[in-house]
């Protein structure tokens, strides 16, 4: 073990990465900790992450190894789940990166859930990217009480053991009813359909369509196989972490990579997939891969039951999730948004989530201009 440690000690690679460290340490000791502390986590901004922004240490392959190390806790973690699932639906996610059920729920269960979450006002927020609304409606333990057929679908086993096994953990997701309203003021097209991945590793959003999507307007869009991690995606990677600078675009500094559809034959992928689907279609993904909302050539609205899950990605466990305690769980989304409240009054930092009220799923866009 000594003769190791010695050999790591004289490694040149390794010394210039202590020495980056320092330098970062000595800028700002508190901000160091907390930075250091995070890397082993969720944390991706390349803009205001002192450690995973550094060009030095990613040129020495920080951020490869982040990713490398990521995808292959995922796999392991996704083995260890595959048993709740029939073989069919593993393999066809282990394809595409993705897994699509039309006519997910028997049409008069479906019928219901659809009515009360449709029918039922709730509190709501927006937020504006480019010409496009997008409305969230909680979906917390309160709320659900009120809405006993979607509480019956989210407490079901296959519907959570679909979840889990796309996010490669058992997650505990935020549930929200999502509206996409396109086109409500003139302004630029919406950033979301630019094909990017979430983050570094492996996660999951789902969509249980309740209103049907044309192709021509704004359907989720998914690049089959892309959350497979080849060799070329983790040079591309790792290329695109040491060319991060001021200029880049805002989305990809903040760690969610943007990319053009000339790159993905290069990767070794294929093209983007349109989801025009009918409603009670449910898709959930792994946003690693590279995905985007497709542009909408007319006013139109896109309404779904959504589901949003994101945990640690280097932890070896597929359970032991702290959201998941009860008390934590029953207020997850509330307490979310009033922690961005308070950042807001306190630190000034704008929560794009504004207060509308209680709303119908269905209504026009409360919030039309900046």
């Amino acid at each position: 073990m000594l003769s190791s440690i010695q050999r790591l000690w004289s490694n040149k690679k390794f010394q210039t990465a202590v020495q980056e460290l320092k330098t970062i340490a000595q800028a700002d000791p508190k901000k160091f900790v907390v930075d250091t502390v995070t890397l082993l986590g969720t944390a991706k901004s390349f803009e205001s992450h002192s450690i995973i922004g550094n060009k030095m240490l990613n040129t020495l392959g920080l951020h490869r190894f982040r990713v490398a190390q990521a995808a292959k806790l995922a796999d392991a973690r996704r083995e260890k789940l595959a048993k709740y699932l029939r073989a069919d639906e593993v393999e066809f996610f282990q394809q595409n990166g993705f897994i699509l059920k039309e006519n997910f729920l028997p049409e008069g269960e479906f019928a219901l859930l659809s009515k009360e979450l449709l029918e039922t006002p709730l509190d709501t927020r927006e937020t504006l990217q480019g010409d496009t609304v997008t409305r969230r409606m909680a979906l917390d333990a309160k709320v659900l009480e009120q809405l006993p057929y979607t509480k019956r679908l989210l407490e079901s086993q296959h519907w959570q053991a679909l979840l889990n096994y796309v996010n490669s953990s058992k997650v505990q997701p935020m549930y929200y009813v999502q509206a996409i309203i396109s086109h409500v003021r003139k302004a630029r097209p919406d950033p979301q359909t630019h094909l990017h991945s979430d983050t570094f590793h492996s996660n999951m959003k789902a969509w249980l369509f309740l209103t049907d999507v044309a192709e021509d307007e704004g359907p989720f869009v998914y690049v089959p196989g892309s959350h497979i991690l080849n060799e070329k995606r983790l040079a591309w990677e790792h290329q695109r972490s040491i060319e991060i600078n001021a200029k880049t675009d805002t989305m990809s500094r903040r760690g969610s990579l943007r990319i053009q559809p000339a790159e993905l034959a290069h990767l070794g992928y294929g093209q983007p997939q349109a989801f025009a689907v009918k409603k009670n279609t449910l898709v959930i993904a792994d946003t690693y891969g590279f995905h985007a909302r497709g542009p909408s050539v007319r006013p139109s609205t896109r309404i779904e039951l959504w589901a949003y899950g994101r945990r640690s990605p280097f932890l070896p466990w597929v359970g032991w999730h702290p959201l998941a305690m009860p008390v934590i769980k029953d207020h997850l989304i509330p307490w979310y948004w009033q922690g961005l409240d308070y950042l807001e009054q306190k630190y000034q930092r704008k929560n794009p989530w504004r207060q509308v009220g209680k709303r119908l799923a269905t209504d026009e866009a409360v919030i039309k201009t900046k």
